[in-house]
């Protein structure tokens, strides 16, 4: 059974697992990121990128922007991406689905989420049971903001 491997912090642990490694000959190995979408809390991969740190590593990197969780999970199991960026919410999608060939995330990599509640006047003392009764506007149903 085929598994991928994706998370939003698979391709940085790609880097930090080949770090301090010797390349043992001018070959790139062609890997190809989709991404859920651009995001400034993927700013130190884009750093990567532009200073060339995947090429030092022996990778030769190409970046994809799948539009949507769903896209991701379809180039991961069409093989036209390596490793994708995006919540869980695909890969449970396709497990619960029965695929035998379904994404395995890498979660909680990070302390913080990109996520934000804004609200359309100040709350100076806000608490979460302060949302109890209002509606909330979390994007897409089944996405992962939402489903947080």
């Amino acid at each position: 059974m085929k598994r991928i491997f994706c998370s939003i912090l698979a391709g940085s642990l790609l880097v930090l697992s080949l770090a301090g490694c010797q390349k043992e000959s001018e070959t790139l190995i062609p890997v190809t990121l989709n991404e859920v979408a651009h995001s400034i809390f993927y700013a130190p991969q884009y750093a990567a990128i532009e200073l060339g740190y995947f090429e030092e590593e022996g990778i030769d990197l190409t970046l994809v922007n799948g539009n949507g969780a769903d896209k991701v999970m379809s180039a991961l199991i069409s093989g036209d991406a390596d490793i994708g960026f995006m919540g869980s919410e695909a890969s449970i999608y396709t497990y619960a689905q029965g695929s035998e060939d379904y994404g395995v995330n890498f979660a909680q990599l990070t302390q913080r989420a990109g996520n934000f509640l804004v609200g359309r006047k100040p709350e100076a003392d806000f608490k979460w049971e302060n949302l109890i009764g209002t509606k909330v506007l979390g994007g897409r149903a089944g996405g992962c903001p939402r489903m947080m």
